[in-house]
């Protein structure tokens, strides 16, 4: 069975890690969000594509949820003796990643032909492939205290810098609009026997992948075969603003109003057992509503929801 997920973040990568245990990880194509990518300290940054890879090789810090286990913080010391920015926490040992693509983008490697090599260089099987090769990047337009539209925000700014707790009166996808898919995207998600939207933030993690022409698409001629997985659960979203963007963009902040969005290009909505009682909601949107246990405590846990979503 080969299977293809729409990708971003920390739920998309505790997924994957429980599916490279479900089918053969040769069978998998991970399609990565690439948006909350950034140039800081003069690096390459991809957050998203970095914590995919830490957590499917094993090495993520299990506590935070991104950056490398047992990790020192040597340069970050270093640079606030000198002043420097060091809102964005970069470990030692992450440093070599970013230090290693920037070097090679410079070389004029193309962002995905880079993140295989990363991938590679883990001992990973699967494919990690970024939604394109041209720079998207997310751009937030927070809400003034009288609700109205207040200053604009790259995504790292109000994620990291704000520790998102700004309410936000609107989201763009700056450079979407003229992006290509990555070299093996499109096949990828033409060819995979299920596609699954992993249980990532709707607006922030998957809007931007669906944003990139030809995705959407991509993924709509197929609906019937495409399994959403909730981030929503009990009502509320177990890590990020996932829950309060939902809310703040007109959304209904349940399992019903991410089976409104998802509606058009999904099928089927995984959602957990604690939003069973609105099943018949997901139904009424349009998808086939499957009630399971979607906390993936640990890779076992991952795994075996991913025998559900995938019918085994």
């Amino acid at each position: 069975m080969t299977v293809s997920v729409l990708c971003g973040g920390v739920g998309a990568a505790r997924l994957l890690a429980g599916l490279v245990r479900a089918v053969p990880p040769t069978e998998v194509v991970a399609v990565v969000n690439t948006a909350d990518d950034m140039v800081l300290h003069g690096l390459a940054i991809s957050p998203d594509l970095d914590t995919v890879v830490y957590t499917v090789a094993g090495a993520i810090d299990p506590e935070r949820g991104w950056g490398l286990r047992d990790e020192s913080w040597q340069a970050m010391a270093t640079l606030e003796r000198y002043g420097g920015a060091t809102w964005f926490g970069l470990g030692d040992r992450d440093l070599g990643t970013h230090l290693y693509r920037t070097q090679r983008i410079a070389e004029g490697a193309p962002l995905s032909t880079v993140s295989g090599e990363i991938a590679r260089a883990w001992g990973l099987q699967l494919a990690v492939l970024p939604v394109t090769d041209d720079p998207v990047r997310t751009r937030l337009t927070l809400a003034d205290a009288d609700g109205s539209p207040g200053e604009e925000v790259a995504f790292q700014d109000y994620f990291v810098a704000r520790r998102h707790e700004v309410p936000v009166a609107s989201v763009r996808f700056a450079g979407a609009e003229t992006a290509s898919p990555a070299p093996g995207v499109l096949a990828a998600l033409a060819t995979a026997d299920t596609v699954i939207v992993a249980p990532s933030n709707p607006i922030v993690s998957i809007g931007p992948v669906l944003a990139v022409p030809g995705i959407r698409e991509a993924v709509a001629a197929r609906r019937d075969s495409v399994v959403a997985v909730s981030p929503i659960v009990g009502g509320r979203a177990l890590k990020g603003p996932a829950d309060r963007l939902l809310r703040e963009l007109g959304h209904d902040d349940s399992v019903a109003g991410v089976a409104r969005l998802y509606a058009p290009f999904a099928g089927t909505l995984v959602i957990d057992h604690a939003d069973a009682e609105h099943a018949d909601a997901v139904r009424a949107a349009g998808l086939r509503c499957v009630v399971t246990d979607t906390i993936m405590r640990d890779p076992d846990a991952a795994s075996a929801l991913c025998k559900v979503v995938l019918g085994q």
